[in-house]
């Protein structure tokens, strides 16, 4: 499904390209770096909350001065704990892992702009695309899914160990800003849809019976810390997938391919 609408966007881009008289044609690469957060079952609606540091590479391919194509590379780390005042928070859940994405998206300028413009120095931006993401949600060291921390590793109720590589939704907003001729900087903030409940390892119903964890079974402590639960009490909420999102600044150096400068209307210098 990911492979056809891609292609989709890409014949679409092509078509678009085709049709406008070039205007643009740059290629700009840089880094990126900003914060990193997320949404779930152990935190369900505050944003930015938990932030941890986020960094990336960034290369965007303008197509004109209203339209790019951005691939990038980031990485962060999210985190969440069932504490006082969340959902659920005597459960005592709590985890911290990595996530790597790579996205390819597609950018709109609501202003005519590139970098090294005279005209509009600043635009508001849109974009929105698809990515692929790798996780793995740790506790005290441990991988939680590896011990099925909800009874994945038995088959309970017919449930499976969840891959640690997702896809998602990448969409956001921002502002595109030149700073010289070559040099521009953004600032964004983007979310990610995804199609997983497990990025913090927690998503349907207990399977063990807390009072008899042996309290140095680890993995036993891990699904169940307070130990005060009994199968089928509400663990997460599986009616729910998970949500990451990325925001910073990036700042990015302009290459100009094709002899663009030719192409551009003059007044907008």
């Amino acid at each position: 499904m990911l492979s056809r609408a891609g292609k989709l966007i890409f014949l679409v881009l092509l078509l678009f390209a085709g049709n406008h008289r070039v205007q643009s044609q740059d290629l700009e690469v840089g880094l990126a770096g900003g914060g990193c957060y997320y949404l779930g079952d152990l935190n369900p609606g505050k944003h930015f909350l938990n932030t941890q540091f986020a960094y990336g590479l960034v290369a965007r391919y303008g197509i004109d001065t209203r339209w790019a194509v951005k691939l990038s590379a980031t990485r962060g780390e999210i985190r969440g704990n069932a504490s006082a005042g969340s959902f659920l928070p005597d459960r005592g859940l709590s985890f911290t892992s990595p996530v790597t994405d790579i996205s390819g998206t597609v950018e709109f300028n609501f202003m005519p702009y590139f970098t090294g413009s005279h005209m509009n120095r600043i635009s508001p931006y849109i974009y929105a695309g698809f990515s692929v993401f790798f996780f793995n949600p740790v506790s005290n060291g441990v991988s939680l899914r590896s011990i099925g921390t909800e009874g994945q590793n038995i088959g309970y109720q017919g449930r499976k160990p969840y891959s640690l590589t997702g896809l998602s939704i990448p969409f956001g907003l921002g502002a595109k800003i030149s700073l010289a001729k070559r040099l521009s900087m953004q600032v964004y903030w983007e979310m990610h849809k995804t199609f997983t409940d497990y990025l913090d390892d927690v998503s349907t119903t207990y399977y063990l019976v807390g009072r008899n964890i042996d309290p140095k079974d680890q993995a036993g402590l891990l699904s169940d810390p307070s130990r005060n639960h009994v199968p089928g009490m509400q663990r997460g909420n599986p009616n729910n997938n998970d949500w990451y999102a990325f925001f910073g600044l990036s700042f990015t150096y302009k290459f100009n391919l094709l002899a663009s400068k030719k192409c551009r209307d003059l007044h907008h210098y």
